[in-house]
Parts: C-alpha cells; structure tokens; sequence
C-alpha cells in the first residue's frame, strides 16, 4: 500500500473516530460522508467546466460527471 493510500486511510479512519466518539450515528455518520462526496464532485464539476471554458481545445473528451446519489437504506 502506497504511503498516500495509507495516510487517506489513517485520516478516514481517524475522523470516523471522532465522529463516533462526539456521538453522531451511524446514519448521521452516512449522511457525512454523502455530503463529503457531494462537495468533492462540485469541485470536480467545476474544475472540469474551467478547464474546458478556458483551454477546449486541450480536454475535448472531458465531460461533465454524472451526478453522484447515496441512497441510505432504512433499519
């Protein structure tokens, strides 16, 4: 395992940690990790839409990604 796939995990592990220790849920823990993954794709979205706005003729394949749902399931 790569030293940068190794401090990810230690971070996620870390912050699940915390989550659960300032006694979120699981459910809540899922709607944070959801929003996080939300976030990400903004960016993502308009980086992308940067990049084509202003050099096009360098990223024609780059499209938009498609939106991303986490569907929890109820208990």
């Amino acid at each position: 395992m790569s030293i940068d796939a190794k401090g990810t995990k230690i971070l996620a592990r870390t912050f699940f940690q915390q989550l659960k220790a300032a006694g979120y849920t699981p459910n809540q823990i899922i709607g944070v990790a959801t929003e996080l993954i939300d976030l990400v794709t903004v960016e993502v979205k308009e980086n992308a839409a940067q990049v084509r706005a202003t050099e096009p003729d360098l990223n024609p394949e780059l499209t938009p990604m498609p939106p991303v749902q986490v569907r929890v399931r109820p208990q």
